[in-house]
């Protein structure tokens, strides 16, 4: 039986490593007071786009799956977290693991399928909206998301506007599309939302460091727990989709806990000639056991254990070869006394 328990986690790590393939903030305490808290649990939030779509496996949960995924949670009693809530608590840790429930695109079938569920059981969201196609076939229309953004469990986010590869925009016309969905927002909903996602997870530090001017909290699309010392403009998401929605998979990855880290270099994930990148990772001087740390990275032929070093709290990698165009990702992992601690950086790759 202990053999067969072993067996079973080794394989949802090996799952959670392979998701990320399919997915497209450098990630720093930001702050001057960043501190390690070995009792923080955390914030896991996860990421869904489709709902019953079974045509788009890539990015589609089935309902069926869909409830038992929150019964889940509700049986585990962690919290759904309200972003509300969020927003309040963001810079305190965490005693009970907490989750945040997230949903991309505002696609027709969210509305059609996933809503009278979650607004039946007042299960708490943010919906993240692109202003452009709203309206469009296969999307919600304004009078839906504004009769989901009246209840107090359920938050509108930002997606942008167009929902393009923004990572490939002149600045200036990134700058454009942004400022062209607060000014819908603006209009349609008398607000613009203080969460956004990055399309694709993709963004550079001269995008990140514009979207801090206009919002509170960024989330990307690299796996992870948030936890007191993440840069709220780089937060981590668990994508969540057909292939990889089974419930062993979300079982285990829905009790990780957060790997806390003080500082990532490079600063900036988008990799320009410095394909690889030099990547170090600061760690507490209170943090424990780091030498338990595996990573796994993408570069070159695929998914392969990555080669690190550990020395004096860093954690450095040598990476085999340069990520291939658009995405490359590393993902590490701890097996503490506590449980399992994870964090993942998603990099993004341009083409020459």
């Amino acid at each position: 039986m202990i053999a067969k328990n072993i067996l079973s986690v080794v394989a949802s790590i090996i799952k959670l490593f392979v998701i990320i393939i399919l997915y497209p903030h450098n990630i720093n305490a930001e702050t001057n007071d960043s501190k390690y808290y070995s009792n923080d649990r955390g914030t896991l939030s996860i990421m869904y786009h489709r709902f019953n779509e079974n045509k788009y496996p890539s990015t589609n949960i089935k309902m069926d799956i869909f409830k038992k995924h929150m019964q889940i949670i509700l049986e585990k009693k962690y919290v759904f977290e309200n972003p509300r809530n969020f927003d309040i608590e963001f810079k305190k840790p965490k005693k009970e693991k907490r989750i945040l429930v997230t949903i991309d695109d505002a696609f027709s079938s969210f509305y059609l399928n996933a809503w009278p569920y979650l607004k039946k059981n007042k299960i708490p969201f943010i919906l993240f909206v692109s202003t452009e196609p709203v309206g469009k076939n296969g999307y919600m229309t304004w009078e839906q998301i504004k009769e989901i953004e009246k209840e107090d469990f359920a938050f509108i986010g930002n997606h942008s506007h167009s929902h393009d590869y923004l990572i490939d925009f002149d600045f200036e016309d990134f700058k454009k599309d942004i400022n062209l969905s607060i000014d819908t927002f603006s209009e349609k909903l008398g607000y613009n939302p203080i969460y956004f996602s990055y399309p694709f997870g993709e963004y550079s530090l001269e995008q990140k460091n514009f979207i801090k001017q206009k919002f509170k909290y960024g989330f990307g699309q690299h796996s992870g727990v948030i936890d007191f010392n993440k840069d709220p403009f780089e937060l981590p998401r668990f994508p969540i989709n057909e292939k990889y929605g089974d419930l062993e998979r979300f079982n285990f990855l829905v009790n990780l806990l957060p790997l806390q880290f003080k500082n990532v270099k490079p600063i900036d994930k988008y990799l320009l000639k410095n394909n690889p990148p030099n990547l170090v990772i600061t760690f507490f001087d209170q943090q424990t056991n780091l030498d338990q740390i595996n990573c796994f990275s993408d570069e070159g032929s695929g998914w392969q254990k990555s080669n690190i070093n550990i020395k004096n709290k860093e954690l450095t990698v040598n990476f085999r070869d340069k990520f291939k165009f658009r995405r490359g990702r590393i993902n590490c992992s701890l097996n503490s006394p506590d449980g399992w601690k994870w964090f993942g950086l998603q990099f993004s790759v341009k083409e020459f």
